[in-house]
């Protein structure tokens, strides 16, 4: 059986345009949410699960990071690459043991984060069985930023990351928090070295997910949470929740 995940990386690295003036003058993850940092939120949630040892994989203002986790990774070409390129930053921990990764832009329990420490798959994430009233709310029409996501009869995703045509080809929506263990993080590895530059570097997150699925070489797990979570992706977004 797989290992349980200690360690954490945080990927910080991107400005997040789309806040507009908000994320001028600070990472994303700085930004407050009910009285506290979206980081705070993370770091929070993750100690409350058991994580002993927390990493944050700094871009855009490296410097406002400092001191907020006992490890940190820089991305320096943070401004051209995307999530897979600044989480390749912590490949040491990557090869060395299990580990979670979240995104910067979101808050979730410790319930979510202990779904990931307890399953023995290789590559698991965590994803929203009941999505369409949250991206209703954000979104109007939920087709407008929705992705694909489907699962097998096993529960194990199917796809991920397209763009959808009909609500039918939503199972749900990743949260933008995964857990790799060394073989799973070796094959994405693998992958991208048979990538270009250019299409590496441009690489998200759910495109490398469905780039696994159809190497068919590690299976990902995909984990039903049902607790309180958001992502924020514009000024909003932040007054929604």
């Amino acid at each position: 059986m797989t290992a349980p995940a200690r360690h954490a990386i945080i990927l910080a690295a991107g400005r997040g345009s789309r806040m507009r003036q908000l994320g001028d003058a600070t990472p994303k993850c700085l930004l407050q949410l009910r009285g506290r940092s979206l980081l705070e939120h993370q770091i929070g949630a993750l100690r409350a699960a058991g994580i002993e040892h927390i990493a944050i994989v700094t871009g855009y203002r490296a410097e406002l990071l400092a001191g907020r986790a006992e490890h940190s990774f820089h991305n320096p070409a943070w401004e051209r690459g995307n999530m897979v390129a600044s989480l390749a930053c912590a490949d040491a921990w990557l090869r060395a043991q299990p580990c979670v990764v979240s995104y910067a832009d979101i808050f979730y329990a410790p319930a979510a984060v202990e779904a990931l420490m307890r399953t023995p798959a290789e590559l698991a994430i965590t994803y929203d069985p009941d999505w369409l009233a949250l991206w209703t709310r954000r979104f109007g029409d939920p087709l407008l930023d929705a992705e694909t996501f489907r699962l097998a009869a096993d529960g194990s995703l199917l796809e991920i990351g397209r763009r959808p045509d009909t609500l039918a080809q939503i199972e749900g929506q990743y949260m933008g928090l995964l857990r790799l263990t060394p073989p799973a993080w070796a094959e994405i590895q693998r992958l991208r070295r048979g990538m270009a530059p250019p299409q590496r570097d441009a690489m998200h997150m759910t495109a490398t997910l469905q780039c696994v699925l159809e190497a068919r070489r590690v299976a990902v797990a995909a984990l039903p949470y049902h607790g309180e979570w958001g992502e924020v992706d514009t000024a909003r977004d932040l007054a929604l929740y």
